[in-house]
């Protein structure tokens, strides 16, 4: 098999590769609740050859190759969708109130597409390949998930690769960006502050403890964190997106709940963070005679990708695709003049990967805003390029096969 050979199969499959896609768009789920992709998923990888198994939830693995001796390499792909309707203007448009508005549906379909491609070429692989079917990214749970039920073992993965498509990218369809090594998407947590006062007629405040009013000072003290805590060079946000408490005008409540996120680069600082913010809003809370319960919720640490597979991955992908394809963060970063290292303000469940086996995460451009695609994953209008997938289908494939051969 050459590179050019297996883009050009890839290339033969983008019709199929289409109708996939249309099925999962159009049959979204969220969370674990995605019976019908599960289904769909496990059903086309059974038709190609494979026996594929659950793990965790309502995760699928499957392998591929012929060789029991040599190293396994991971490829996810994660299937959920986003709880939101769809606006956006295709004839295949969601119509179940939710939505794959951050392209998990190019994502599956892709890796659907390198598993037709490395069952095809199973003779080949010079170890094991991995294939893993994630759900709940988008809540930080799948990864996790599938890890304590066992995904990276038997066997086990000596190293992981991850695709996200880009919409809204001013790039052609099916460019590649491999990030460079180290942190490329920060930890996330969220988080509940649960205010408890005594409530009572808002005429006569003195007879009760009022919540709201603990709840704004907690607000703005929590963004002092960031002002006279952190260092210059410390990287971080604190976001109260939520506030609930009370039904009248005239009633002060008895509770306000503050719910939000916290997004970090750095672990230490995440841990800084969440105690800080524990004893803040604590410590206001007595201050005003009431009290504070912080609870965290779902979140995922740092992503973290490894130098040496950082550089294979680029190393593959120029044998792969033509020149202007194919760009490292830090080469895309120059070429912008910004000289501040290329990080992503999204958060990204497979980072539980990446803190357990070397890991690469890599960004494929799947819609420019020249030609029609203008908003951004995550916005209901939110549309992606097809030309995408069967480039990726051949990046996940070629990225896996290359990085066993010269592993072996």
């Amino acid at each position: 098999m050459t590179a050019e050979e297996l883009l050009q199969e890839a290339a033969g499959y983008e019709e199929k590769l289409i109708t996939t896609r249309r099925y999962l768009h159009t049959h979204p789920g969220t969370g674990f609740d995605i019976e019908d992709t599960v289904a769909y998923v496990k059903q086309e990888l059974i038709a190609m050859g494979y026996e594929p198994k659950p793990c965790g939830k309502a995760g699928l693995i499957a392998l591929a190759g012929k060789k029991e001796n040599g190293k396994t390499f991971l490829l996810r792909a994660d299937m959920d969708a986003l709880p939101m309707s769809e606006e956006a203007d295709v004839e295949f448009a969601s119509a179940n109130g939710k939505m794959h508005a951050c392209g998990h549906d190019m994502h599956t379909t892709m890796l659907l597409g390198a598993a037709k491609l490395l069952k095809d070429y199973e003779d080949e692989i010079n170890g094991t390949v991995k294939l893993m079917f994630q759900p709940a990214e988008e809540i930080f749970e799948g990864s996790h998930d599938m890890i304590e039920a066992g995904l990276l073992k038997n066997p086990d993965v000596d190293a992981a690769l991850m695709i996200h498509v880009m919409a809204s990218m001013p790039m052609q369809a099916g460019t590649v960006i491999v990030s460079d090594g180290g942190v490329s998407a920060p930890a996330a947590d969220y988080f509940t502050i649960k205010i408890q006062g005594k409530g009572c007629h808002g005429s006569m405040p003195n007879n009760g403890v009022d919540p709201v009013n603990v709840a704004a000072h907690i607000i703005t003290a929590l963004q002092e964190l960031h002002a006279r805590e952190l260092a210059l060079t410390d990287e971080a946000v604190l976001t109260i997106g939520s506030i609930h408490g009370g039904a009248a005008a005239n009633v002060i409540p008895d509770t306000v709940e503050l719910g939000g996120t916290i997004r970090t680069y750095d672990e230490e600082i995440r841990s800084f963070m969440k105690t800080r913010m524990t004893e803040i809003s604590q410590s206001i809370a007595t201050a005003f005679r009431a009290t504070a319960e912080v609870s965290f919720g779902s979140g995922c640490p740092t992503l973290n990708n490894n130098p040496d597979l950082s550089a294979c991955a680029a190393k593959y992908l120029k044998e792969l695709l033509p020149p202007g394809k194919i760009f490292t963060a830090a080469q895309l970063n120059a070429l912008s003049g910004d000289k501040k290292p290329p990080k992503s303000a999204g958060s990204e469940d497979f980072a539980y990967v990446s803190q357990e086996v070397p890991s690469v995460m890599l960004a494929l451009a799947a819609g420019s805003p020249n030609d029609g695609y203008c908003y951004p994953q995550h916005h209901p209008k939110a549309k992606f390029d097809e030309a995408a997938l069967a480039s990726g289908s051949a990046v996940y494939a070629y990225t896996a096969m290359r990085w066993l051969e010269e592993h072996e």
